[in-house]
């Protein structure tokens, strides 16, 4: 089965390729791009679209990749032994009773081939990727506590987002099929704005569009808007039924749009755009 994209999901035809690559050639797929470019949907979008389970593990910056795999609940272990045994003893004795399967370990053991989404593995500290080098590539680990290998059943289809926080591995990075999703031009962005509001007016859209690429275009940025700011942007203009005048200028200057702070969201940024705003106008 190909990935062809969804209706809630505009996918580029570079990136459809990318994700079709990945599971032909059975390596992971490296995602990267600025944030809110849509790389955690795309898993959730390519399981929708091929019929597969989702299975997603979020990083933070205190994972480790052992917890991926199984942990072993020791504490729980100790504390039962010291309770009454109801039953023996026999709970405490069996040692798979305090083994907590982590979310490679489902992925593997599932039923049916899945999706596994990694997601801004990027937060994790340096070793992270390292430590699951051979888990990955081989798609198997061993459990020491039972003595006993994990194998994957189905090998699953497994995409990792990074959002650039830091470099990853040369070894983990030889592992993987690499895609950088480039920021939407206008005419792809068009679409992706379509797809969740149908019934937009185009020339709101397209002035809310230049406005939009306007504050982005801004040299000295500390955070550029995402997609997903543009389209809370646009939610609102909608909402506060915002006139298409508002969104205009008559000479094409800079203005400061309405509900800017849907957008930009620091306050270096918001005062770096009003100066250039002020600056355009004072040259007038």
């Amino acid at each position: 089965m190909k990935f062809k994209g969804t209706q809630d999901y505009v996918a580029t035809d570079d990136l459809m390729l990318a994700v079709n690559a990945a599971a032909t050639l059975k390596r992971p797929l490296l995602v990267k791009g600025e944030p809110g470019t849509g790389k955690t949907m795309l898993a959730e979008e390519v399981a929708k679209s091929l019929g597969m389970p989702l299975l997603q593990w979020h990083i933070k910056s205190t994972t480790k990749a052992q917890q991926g795999l199984y942990e072993y609940d020791a504490v729980s272990r100790l504390r039962d032994s010291q309770l009454t045994d109801i039953d023996g003893g026999a709970k405490v004795r069996d040692i798979r009773n305090y083994i907590v399967q982590g979310v490679l370990w489902k992925a593997f053991t599932a039923d049916e081939p899945v999706v596994l989404l990694i997601d801004e593995i990027d937060k994790a500290d340096i070793e992270f990727p390292n430590d699951l080098l051979r888990e990955i590539d081989r798609m198997e680990f061993y459990v020491y506590e039972t003595r006993e290998l994990i194998r994957a059943v189905h090998r699953p289809l497994v995409f990792i987002t990074s959002n650039n926080e830091k470099e990853l591995p040369d070894a983990f990075l030889r592992r993987c099929f690499f895609h950088y999703i480039q920021f939407p031009d206008a005419e792809t962005m068009q679409r992706i704005v379509q797809v969740h509001f149908p019934d937009l007016k185009k020339n709101l859209l397209g002035a809310a569009l230049r406005r939009f690429y306007e504050v982005r275009s801004l040299p000295g940025l500390k955070k550029k808007p995402s997609t997903s700011e543009l389209l809370d942007w646009l939610k609102l203009l909608v909402a506060e039924d915002i006139p298409l005048a508002a969104l205009q200028s008559e000479d094409e200057a800079v203005s400061v749009p309405p509900l800017i702070g849907a957008l930009l969201k620091t306050e270096q940024d918001v005062s770096l755009f009003e100066k250039l705003v002020f600056m355009q106008r004072q040259r007038r």
